[in-house]
């Protein structure tokens, strides 16, 4: 049985309209990669990324932060009540294999950052800000094809 691969996409819960099409394209693209989309559960980026998701038939999971699963966004597979706050960026970005940040601000810059202390990969879409290792990508075609290359996937 081939290992899944857990794609975390992260970002902030509130986004432009621009910036909610380039999520729910992420969202597709990891699917059609046949990969499980991981995120933080509730709207802007990570509503987007598991709408585009589903949209192409594909798997999400969200790990919430209070421990209400009811709050979580409707396009979900599966929602996990943590009731963490934001302790659960650290679930996150230790279940992800890599990850793909659609702008965001702090939440999204400790998920990125406690991943790359990890070692995994962290592709950046849109993000203002930089971190040491951060990899930066122009679509969000790119960015899933960058997060595969970096764990030593290849196109099918």
């Amino acid at each position: 049985m081939a290992k899944l691969i857990y794609m975390a996409v992260i970002g902030g819960g509130e986004v432009s309209p621009q910036l909610a099409e380039v999520a729910k394209e992420v969202g597709r693209q990891v699917a059609r990669r046949g990969a499980v989309l991981l995120c933080g559960g509730l709207g802007g980026v990570m509503a987007a990324a598991t709408q585009g998701a589903r949209e192409a038939g594909g798997v999400s999971i969200g790990i919430l932060p209070d421990g209400d699963r009811r709050r979580a966004n409707p396009y979900l597979t599966y929602a996990i009540a943590t009731n963490l706050g934001h302790a659960r960026n650290m679930l996150i970005a230790h279940s992800a294999d890599a990850l793909i940040a659609v702008d965001g601000s702090h939440g999204t810059i400790s998920e990125a950052a406690i991943a790359l202390k990890l070692g995994k990969p962290v592709i950046a879409l849109e993000a203002s800000w930089d971190l040491p290792g951060l990899r930066r990508a122009a679509s969000p075609q790119e960015a899933v094809e960058m997060a595969l290359a970096a764990m030593g996937k290849t196109k099918d």
